[in-house]
């Protein structure tokens, strides 16, 4: 496994629409084993999209197990060509990104989302999540539309912040 390169904004890689995952070979198990190895390399990381790393496919991970405010969670999970097909709720909370390492921000997400995708083999998969998982999920998903977490921010100046 390898950590690979994580893509800063304002790269415009971080704008892209994402391409359909058609072919679930060993090529996309490795890469998702690199993901995986990303994501862990960064301590509190809870989630990386494939487009964070130049790779321009509906694919992300989310593992919020290592995070004390993660009360309910699925583990690592990775989801390809994922749909969030049911929305309830809404809370706003402070949000950060490996993609935007010198800011937060205050991001208002649905609380509980039922989402549908693919496992790595192309079986498919539905999730329900909550809370702080169900944030990660709809943050990393944004990434695949070229949407980061800035552009969700009610007003730049007063729901930004500096790390």
């Amino acid at each position: 496994m390898a950590v690979l390169d994580v893509r800063i904004y304002p790269d415009p890689v971080l704008r892209s629409i994402c391409a359909t995952v058609t072919e679930f070979d060993n090529r996309l198990r490795t890469f998702a084993q690199n993901l995986e190895e990303t994501m862990y390399s960064f301590p509190g990381c809870v989630g990386i999209a494939a487009p964070q790393t130049g790779e321009l496919i509906r694919l992300f991970l989310v593992d919020v197990s290592r995070r004390k405010k993660a009360k309910f969670n699925h583990g690592l999970m990775a989801l390809v060509n994922p749909v969030i097909l049911e929305k309830e709720g809404e809370s706003v909370s402070r949000e950060g990104c490996l993609s935007v390492p010198e800011f937060t921000g205050n991001v208002s997400r649905a609380t509980r989302i039922f989402i549908e995708g693919q496992d790595l083999n192309g079986e498919p998969i539905a999730v329900q999540t909550e809370g702080f998982e169900a944030v990660a999920f709809q943050h990393e998903m944004d990434h695949l539309d070229g949407i980061i977490f800035l552009d969700r921010v009610r007003s730049s100046g007063t729901d930004i912040f500096r790390r």
